[in-house]
């Protein structure tokens, strides 16, 4: 079961509490049956889980949480975060450092006030556990959670950013790496009652990679497993593709990417296996920009690499083609590709279509103060996205509209301390990406949240890419904006009772 089915089963499912999945009227005629179209109605439950931020004691880590304010919903609810508890110690040493601590936070880490309106809460350090997240009621449409976390130094500095993520029971992530200069963290959080099963699987640029202990890790209920690749595999790779199913449970997962010398970040997960990826975002000022694909079926994929740019979509020179052979990992360094100008990736077959997953590594800087950011192929906006955690300086919003000219709502929320939420229009041009302006919120205090929402036109994708500089040091980090799955389609029927004549 894909995650798109999964999402919309937990929605579906929770909004009947209250709703009811099929309202019954008596028809206006005996006999008569007519079926309404399915109505589009605020999700009840949202639940997120955050990965622990970081080993380093020099840590610095944000969260913020964010709804958006949706038409349709009551006026009770909360959301709020929790640490996740660990209670088992059991192939700690075989499967990595774990994250948690002793028990549930009787208070919560993070509790949100009113929607429309973002609240932060800090921590520093290395023993910050994984935490577990529910919404409900008000909150739950749209909410959105990010994990900030600013590194001064050592394996990984710079800054590292993550969304929480919907648990689910499967992941791809195409650019981890086990090379000499890498520590790549597969983490796994849990937030049911029950124990979930996981099995990992590792695919290089020669196919499926030997693994120790990959199959079958128990997480506990409430808990959170950190387990370093390089303890699954001897090979050393430089670019490859982690497989994360979920044999009983579900789990929220993520790879955490750190560098000797670029710096680092998260790696979310691709968008699900599809025979054309977008990758939006890529900052103009990008100095190497790595492309990592992988196809997990059986048929080789032939995929058309385009570059959406301001001005429209160019082939990259010497890599018109990209060429990913049946369950091998396939990297293609598309280095200064950017020249100053915003682009995403477009990747579409040659011929016949084929199910790939895709991501790119993105370098900033030169020499000592070069930094690292991951991109993965995304699911368009569609009815309403949404991003948290941006600064008066140092956001950009990039959007673009790959297939077909597109309009869209951008709204700035209030800030965190204060200040007006603010909202503006633009217009994507078909094959483009724009970097836009943003319309802060007057009087900003604290951070914001930006929502973009679809108005009329072709699909549109979109990337935040928030720059932080601390100590001299510039880091970055780059979000993408999936459709938040706030709305859920609920059919209604009409009561027929010639059922009971049969």
């Amino acid at each position: 079961m894909n995650r798109t089915t999964l999402s919309l089963i937990v929605g579906a499912t929770a909004l009947a509490a209250i709703t009811g999945i099929a309202s019954l009227t008596m028809p206006d005629a005996p006999g008569a049956h007519t079926a309404e179209a399915a109505a589009e109605l605020p999700v009840e439950r949202t639940s997120l889980v955050c990965p622990a931020p970081s080993i380093s004691d020099l840590a610095e880590t944000t969260y913020t949480s964010f709804t958006p304010v949706t038409k349709g919903t009551g006026s009770g609810g909360k959301a709020e975060l929790q640490s996740a508890a660990e209670e088992s110690d059991a192939g700690a040493d075989a499967k990595g450092k774990k994250a948690g601590d002793a028990g549930m936070a009787d208070k919560p880490v993070l509790e949100a006030k009113e929607p429309g309106t973002p609240v932060t809460g800090d921590t520093s350090g290395g023993d910050s556990p994984a935490l577990v997240g529910t919404a409900d009621g008000k909150f739950a449409p749209g909410w959105t959670v990010q994990e900030t976390t600013g590194v001064a130094a050592g394996t990984g500095r710079g800054l590292q950013g993550v969304n929480c993520t919907a648990p689910d029971t499967e992941f791809w992530f195409p650019g981890a790496s086990t090379a000499a200069d890498r520590t790549d963290y597969v983490h796994l959080t849990n937030p049911d009652d029950s124990a979930a099963v996981v099995d990992i699987e590792l695919y290089g640029k020669d196919g499926p990679l030997e693994t120790t202990v990959g199959e079958g890790i128990t997480v506990q209920p409430h808990a959170g497993e950190s387990i370093l690749l390089s303890t699954l595999t001897a090979e050393k790779q430089t670019n490859m593709t982690v497989h994360v199913s979920v044999r009983s449970g579900r789990v929220g997962a993520s790879v955490q990417a750190l560098d000797d010398k670029l710096g680092g970040d998260w790696l979310a997960a691709s968008a699900d296996p599809a025979g054309s990826l977008v990758l939006p975002g890529i900052p103009k000022d990008a100095t190497a920009v790595r492309l990592v694909a992988f196809t997990p079926g059986d048929a080789d994929a032939d995929l058309k690499v385009r570059l959406a740019s301001p001005s429209g979509q160019i082939t990259p020179a010497g890599n018109e083609t990209l060429h990913v052979k049946a369950g091998m990992t396939s990297a293609v360094d598309l280095g200064d590709v950017m020249r100053g100008e915003a682009g995403s990736l477009v990747l579409t077959p040659t011929d016949r279509s084929v199910p790939v997953v895709a991501g790119v590594r993105v370098v900033r800087g030169k020499g000592a103060k070069q930094e690292t950011a991951f991109i993965p192929a995304t699911r368009p906006v569609g009815t309403r996205a949404t991003v948290v955690d941006n600064r008066a300086k140092g956001t950009t919003l990039s959007l673009t509209a790959p297939f077909g000219s597109a309009k869209v709502k951008v709204t700035a929320s209030a800030g965190s301390e204060g200040g007006a939420a603010a909202s503006k229009t633009y217009t994507i041009k078909s094959g483009t990406t724009q970097d836009v302006e943003i319309a802060v919120p007057s009087g900003l205090k604290g951070t914001y949240a930006l929502t973009v929402e679809s108005v009329s036109g072709g699909p549109v994708y979109g990337a935040r890419t928030l720059a932080v500089t601390q100590d001299g040091l510039s880091g970055f980090t780059v979000q993408t904006l999936p459709d938040d799955r706030g709305m859920v389609a609920v059919p209604e029927a009409d009561e027929d009772l010639s059922v009971l004549q049969k």
